[in-house]
């Protein structure tokens, strides 16, 4: 069963007082059959840099979406169950990332059917269990405490121990530096 996160959102009254304007569980949550045995829960979403801080608004609605905001972040944690090997190789990993806006992100004919790419910085804390971090040619096993900085390069998530692995995220929105030297030359909004 999947882990529940209590989520505890502060604010400021009319006053400017510090107060805690929810205190809930986290409610956005991802369960798909796509993906077995892994669980997403979005904690906070910002739409752009610097963050806002001052606003009542509840950012966690809406669909579904891997990457963050234009400009902006996400914060969450994801659920690793140990994987089974035969389920795994009947997976389409496409159709999963699809579910959440992100079909294009997959690494095709890739090691892993989960293999996939995003144009951010995610910071990532592992916070239980041990998970394999698959990038194209290198296994790298993390356990709990470990961080790592993921640079816009491919990756999957591979559980094979036994125990349930959970990971703290924040993606950043973000751009390679060519894309970024095109953007400015071009006056486009970097993404």
């Amino acid at each position: 069963m999947a882990r529940r996160f209590r989520r505890v959102v502060t604010g400021h009254d009319k006053n400017g007082v510090a107060i805690v304007e929810s205190d809930s569980l986290a409610t956005q949550i991802l369960q798909r059959p796509n993906r077995p045995g892994v669980t997403l829960t979005n904690f906070w979403l910002s739409d752009g840099s610097p963050a806002e801080y001052d606003s009542a608004t509840e950012t966690c609605t809406g669909p579904f979406i891997l990457h963050p905001p234009a400009g902006g972040s996400v914060f969450r944690c994801v659920e690793f169950e140990p994987e089974d090997p035969e389920i795994l190789a009947t997976l389409d990993g496409r159709a999963a990332f699809a579910e959440m806006g992100a079909a294009n992100n997959i690494v095709e004919n890739a090691r892993h059917p989960f293999m996939h790419r995003t144009d951010s910085v995610d910071y990532a804390v592992i916070l239980t269990g041990e998970i394999y971090m698959l990038l194209d040619e290198q296994d790298v096993l993390l356990k709990a405490g470990d961080v790592v900085v993921q640079r816009g390069t491919n990756h999957a998530w591979s559980n094979r121990g036994t125990e349930t692995c959970i990971i703290a995220f924040i993606l950043v929105d973000g751009v390679t530096s060519r894309m970024a030297a095109d953007g400015a030359d071009k006056g486009v909004p970097q993404r």
